[in-house]
């Protein structure tokens, strides 16, 4: 049996919009079976990801100018470095996996973090971005961004940065792949936690690419 060949996604179908200048438009990609997990028997959401999905996660990072994560996720889906690219974590604590105290990572954090440690990260070659006090402000956070021309955000989760977001109406769109699978068990939403909130969709598109369902949602009005 020969090697399958990774699945050709249309560039277009993932293209942002054109946006005003200092505009960041935040897109958010997950994965999830068709029951509904976030996160595959194991416990991670990789394990949910096909040939297809990760043609999108490719094509969605070549597109972006920053991926933005928590710094839970990016430890436990075990992140590196992004190679011509820019990271920004966030992380109330400054608690930065050793590998992603590096240049070419921007942590976001509140203004209340522990100086010693910011002043440790930076050292290290690591952008600190401290906005709020007690927790990060994320308009004011999504508009520094914007300012420094970093205006295609995309963010990978996790569940509680994502339930963050919506509930500040701060989602232009939602990216998301339905893997061909139960799960079962008690595997996370792709949002959960925070202030519920309601926040009015249209389909942008709905592929079909051997099994996995690739759905792109955009906020109604943008």
């Amino acid at each position: 049996m020969g090697v399958m060949a990774t699945p050709t996604i249309d560039r277009a179908l993932y293209e942002y919009p054109d946006l005003e200048e200092g505009r960041a438009w935040v897109r958010v990609n997950f994965v999830s079976s068709v029951d509904g997990s976030a996160e595959g028997a194991d416990g991670r959401s990789g394990s949910l990801g096909t040939d297809a999905d990760q043609a999108v996660f490719g094509l969605l990072r070549e597109l972006c100018d920053v991926v933005l994560v928590s710094a839970g996720t990016a430890r436990s889906e075990d992140y590196g470095p992004i190679d011509d690219g820019l990271l920004a974590l966030v992380s109330r604590s400054l608690d930065v996996p050793d590998r992603l105290k590096v240049p070419g990572v921007l942590v976001i954090a509140p203004g209340a973090a522990d100086e010693e440690q910011v002043v440790a990260l930076e050292g290290a070659g690591v952008e600190v971005l401290l906005t709020g006090e007690d927790e990060v402000d994320w308009p004011a956070a999504l508009a520094e961004l914007g300012r420094r021309g970093l205006q295609r955000v995309l963010c990978e989760g996790g569940p509680s940065l994502f339930a963050g977001l919506t509930a500040l109406d701060l989602v232009d769109e939602l990216c998301l792949t339905v893997s061909p699978v139960l799960v079962a068990g008690d595997g996370q939403r792709i949002s959960t936690g925070g202030e519920s909130a309601e926040v009015p969709l249209r389909l942008a598109h709905a592929v079909d690419v051997d099994g996995t369902l690739l759905t792109r949602w955009v906020r109604q009005g943008r």
